[in-house]
Formats: C-alpha cells, sequence, structure tokens
C-alpha cells in the first residue's frame, strides 16, 4: 500500500519579538480580499468556521476522523492513506481541548501579511527547502517588517503537502508528532485577529502554504 508521509507542519514556537458566527456571510471574511486566491480565502473561512464554534467544529469535522485510523494508518477522505507518528490519540487530544474552548475573534485578511507570506511562499517554492528561515536568512519578523509594523504579537503556520483548505486547517489543528501543539496554539490565540495566506507549488511536497498571524498592523514609520 503506498502511504502518504504525515504532513510537515510548522509553528513559530515562540511569539516573536462583533461577528454573528452563525452568519456564513459573516466567516467569510475574506470575501473582498482580491489579493487572495480562491484557495487562500477558502482558508480563512476554514479558520473562521472553527474559530467562531471549535467545539461544534472538533464534533462534526474532527471527531468522525477517528473511525479512518487503522493503527498510524489514517485514511482521509479525498487522500491517499497518510502515516502519522501518534495515531488517534493526538486527534483524541485535539477534540476533547476544542470542545472546552468558546467562541474566538474572527480572523481578518491583512495585505501587508499576505505580502510578507507571498515572499516566503515564492522562495520555498523555488529552492524546495521547508521551515520559517528563507534562502535569504529572512525570517517571520524580518519578512513582516518589509511591509508595516506589528503589534503585540505575530506568529506563523506552515503545511506542506495539503490538498484542500479544511484538510490543512483539521491537520494543523491535530497538531500530529509535534509536542508544543504550536499551530494548534496559533490557531486558537484570541490577540491573533489579521492573517496573510499564500499558497503556491512546493518542488517536494507538491502544494504549501503559508499562514502569517499579527495581532495588528501599521504602515511603515516614513
Amino acid at each position: 500500500m503506498k502511504l502518504k508521509v504525515t504532513f510537515i507542519l510548522i509553528a513559530l514556537s515562540g511569539l516573536v519579538f462583533a461577528n454573528d458566527p452563525n452568519s456564513a456571510s459573516s466567516l467569510n471574511t475574506a470575501a473582498n480580499a482580491g489579493y487572495l486566491s480562491p484557495l487562500e480565502k477558502e482558508i480563512v473561512l476554514e479558520i473562521n468556521l472553527f474559530r467562531s464554534n471549535p467545539a461544534q467544529y472538533a464534533e462534526k469535522f474532527i471527531a468522525p476522523l477517528a473511525a479512518r485510523y487503522k493503527s498510524k494508518i489514517l485514511s482521509y477522505p479525498g487522500d491517499i492513506p497518510i502515516k502519522t507518528v501518534e495515531g488517534v490519540s493526538a486527534l483524541h487530544e485535539c477534540v476533547r481541548e476544542l470542545k472546552k474552548m468558546k467562541p474566538l475573534p474572527l480572523i481578518y485578511p491583512d495585505n501587508k501579511l499576505t505580502r510578507a507570506a507571498d515572499d516566503h511562499c515564492a522562495d520555498q517554492s523555488r529552492t524546495g527547502k521547508t521551515g520559517h528561515v528563507g534562502n535569504d536568512n529572512s525570517n517571520l519578523r524580518t519578512r513582516i517588517e518589509r511591509y508595516g509594523k506589528w503589534e503585540k504579537q505575530i506568529a506563523e503556520n506552515i503545511a506542506y503537502g495539503n490538498t484542500s483548505a479544511r484538510q490543512v486547517i483539521v491537520f494543523l489543528l491535530i497538531d500530529d508528532d509535534v509536542r508544543s501543539r504550536g499551530h494548534r496554539k496559533t490557531f486558537l490565540n484570541p490577540e491573533l485577529k489579521l492573517a496573510g495566506i499564500s499558497c503556491g507549488k512546493h518542488p517536494e511536497y507538491q502544494t504549501m502554504c503559508v499562514m502569517d498571524f499579527a495581532a495588528g498592523m501599521q504602515d511603515k514609520a516614513n
């Protein structure tokens, strides 16, 4: 049986240096963000879907996947079997945590953060590298500061090998083989309210998505 190695999912381990949750239109905060692709808009919508009701999202979209594990192999719908490290235990832990969560503020797209994410996505689409350090030795902070001044906190999640917006979000929330659960913590951080999303091709993993977050963004000082 051909297996797909579980996504490489990378989160920044340390944070550097009024909405109606029942309204689909209110969750689609990226609908008019012309600088985002359809997939990138779907990722923003998916983040808002679970942040508006974490418990419901866990019950509807994550918990049912438990039946699709056979030992440490997950047969994710629409994908080839995926080899996990922790098996179903990581999923159960994720569901328990999300069921305790209250609704979180929605995420809104930000052009400055998207430009920073675009830089890293374009770089790794060319080099085939993974991780948070660019080929020019840039990191999340330096990339964001090219375009603006960030407020309070910033964070970055990167997914490689994703096949859909939902799969990106679900796998980042489960956070298999990431002891710190850094991706999940980033998504569940109520301070992070702006996001820049950039998805593209990757030489080894076929696809990748960079997600940059900030509590707030201002224009660069002149």
